[in-house]
């Protein structure tokens, strides 16, 4: 799911699903802590991207790196969804809705955050918009 922050995602994941596990950068939970969480019983949401991608750039040398290193993560969560036959929800933002930011690490982070996002949609089953609360399936 994608939209812009407040704009009523985990509203609309909390009022479509019942058991739900969230694994959240706002909440401190770590990236890579995502597999403890994986192993319970209920659906898995992942959010606050923007938040991991930022930590996470700081131990690349070049965005081609930490571009690859998330698409290896997407691919490894998307593998243990299959086998274990069991829906992980990607909540992530829109960034900038197109406007570049001056500075260069946000603009970093903006750019790794949108291959995140181009890549994780394309592996993803469906894709919503979410924009003032209101949902549209995009795929």
């Amino acid at each position: 799911m994608v939209g812009g922050a407040y704009s009523g995602k985990r509203k609309l994941i909390r009022d479509h699903y019942d058991e739900i596990t969230w694994h959240s950068a706002y909440q401190y939970d770590l990236l890579l802590d995502w597999k403890i969480k994986f192993r319970s019983s209920s659906m898995l949401v992942l959010e606050g991207w923007e938040v991991w991608i930022k930590n996470e750039l700081k131990l690349y040398s070049t965005l081609d790196d930490a571009k690859d290193h998330f698409y290896e993560l997407i691919d490894e969560i998307c593998e243990l969804e299959k086998r274990y036959e069991k829906s992980v929800i990607f909540i992530i933002l829109e960034m900038g809705r197109g406007i570049v930011p001056l500075n260069e690490e946000d603009r970093n982070i903006r750019d790794i955050a949108g291959w995140v996002l181009q890549y994780a949609a394309s592996k993803a089953d469906s894709v919503q918009y979410c924009w003032h609360g209101l949902v549209k399936t995009i795929k």
